[in-house]
């Protein structure tokens, strides 16, 4: 299942995420955490030293050679030059599973420990200096979205992403490559603007948005959310010593994590695990996103109709 978290910039979506994959962690399950916030905080929050997060490459810095494992041995796409962020997999393709060694990671990912061991963590990469003027942050997050494209997961396997704030996400078909889209939102009207917009443009193609409330500290903030967002509300978080602790760079166990806080959790992984993937849809939209790019960008960049990289025929195996 791949589970985006999404939000005005400083709701704390990166804090959700993180508790979202301490406690699949805590459960057992296989789980990838992806960073794909132009602030890269998720490995901070999941406690990681700065020496780990400088030892890990960034998945944009290897985007040549991810392009070119996953394209195999696909006769639509002759170079990895001519493949894009949304370039869909087709006969010959290679294709990521949980189960399987994979050379990214090798390249661009690292195994976890101790209370998290069993998870992965990747980024996608913040700004360089050479970036700033001249390139925009989807150069970054497009190696997420190949990634997503070509990934084979199956029940109780989990993909998370901490996504770019606001609604930045719809700058590419990467809002629809996710089962289940997790909308952290303070009890604000400028958390509720971003809610209504991001609403606003998943529901033209068909994407559920959940609400969780965060910083959520009276029942007058919780009656302010339940106004605006209605049965979305899948629940909230409040003040939380836990979370503080996190925060300052401590490490406690998440059994220590405030009763509230764990159950919102345990509701959120039933959301999860209580979803059913529209396989035929969820390729209709990456095939409709992917012609949209090419006739907007791609092909110029390309020099190629990377439309034709579409394989009709084609149907990603089921994990």
């Amino acid at each position: 299942m791949r589970i985006a978290f999404v939000g005005k910039g400083g709701s704390g979506k990166t804090t959700l995420s993180a508790l979202f994959i301490r406690e699949l962690a805590r459960l057992g399950r296989p789980v990838v955490a992806i960073d794909a916030d132009i602030n890269q905080h998720l490995g901070a929050a999941l406690g990681l030293s700065g020496q780990q997060l400088d030892g890990l490459t960034p998945m944009s810095a290897v985007l040549p050679e991810i392009k070119d494992h996953l394209r195999g041995d696909n006769p639509r796409i002759p170079s990895a030059s001519q493949m894009v962020k949304t370039t869909p997999p087709g006969t010959g393709s290679r294709l990521i599973r949980f189960a399987e060694p994979s050379p990214l990671d090798a390249w661009c990912s690292l195994a976890l420990e101790g209370e998290l061991s069993g998870a992965r963590l990747m980024v996608t990469g913040a700004f360089a200096e050479q970036d700033l003027g001249v390139s925009c942050y989807h150069s970054k997050v497009g190696a997420a979205e190949l990634y997503l494209n070509h990934l084979v997961d199956g029940s109780g396997q989990y993909c998370v992403l901490d996504m770019t704030a606001g609604a930045d996400a719809f700058a590419s078909g990467l809002f629809t490559r996710f089962d289940v889209t997790f909308l952290v939102a303070e009890p604000t009207r400028k958390s509720i603007s971003v809610y209504r917009q991001y609403t606003e443009y998943a529901a033209e193609y068909g994407i559920s948005v959940r609400v969780v409330g965060n910083k959520v500290v009276d029942a007058e903030d919780a009656a302010f959310l339940r106004a605006e967002v209605g049965e979305n509300l899948l629940g909230w978080m409040g003040d939380s010593r836990y979370v503080r602790a996190l925060d300052r760079g401590q490490h406690p166990e998440l059994e220590s994590f405030e009763p509230a806080g764990r159950e919102l959790l345990g509701r959120m992984l039933a959301e999860v695990d209580g979803t059913v993937r529209d396989h035929a849809r969820m390729a209709s939209l990456a095939h409709l996103f992917h012609t949209k790019n090419a006739l907007a960008w791609a092909n110029r960049a390309a020099g190629t109709d990377v439309a034709m990289q579409i394989d009709p025929e084609y149907v990603v195996p089921i994990g």
